[in-house]
């Protein structure tokens, strides 16, 4: 039997292009690292989905194993992890992320 929160985030991943697990929502983050993916994301000009953690426990622990990833925010890709705060902050940086969205057909160059 599948784990309910398990597929609730799997259906999420899988239902937007671009989801960010976060700390709060985009207009009042609550971690600094929440608050730098917004800002990394608002800046490329991507339409994404945010998921608050805080206002689901299930979801604030599920999506840990879900990834096995540690932290959050999580960002994800048309259905792929891509990374948290520290690591889109270093895709970005080096454009990568910004070719990322490129590629998958979610910003202009």
């Amino acid at each position: 039997m599948t784990d309910p929160v398990q597929q609730r985030i799997g259906d999420i991943v899988t239902g937007n292009d671009v989801v960010l697990f976060m700390k709060g929502t985009p207009l009042f983050p609550q971690c600094g690292f929440s608050s730098r993916a917004v800002a990394i994301l608002e800046h490329l000009g991507v339409d994404y989905e945010s998921v608050d953690v805080l206002q689901d426990q299930g979801i604030r622990q599920g999506i840990k194993a879900f990834s096995d990833w540690p932290t959050i925010p999580q960002l994800y890709v048309k259905g792929e992890f891509v990374g948290g705060s520290d690591i889109m902050m270093e895709m970005y940086e080096a454009g990568e992320l910004q070719q990322l969205m490129v590629d998958q057909g979610l910003a202009g160059a």
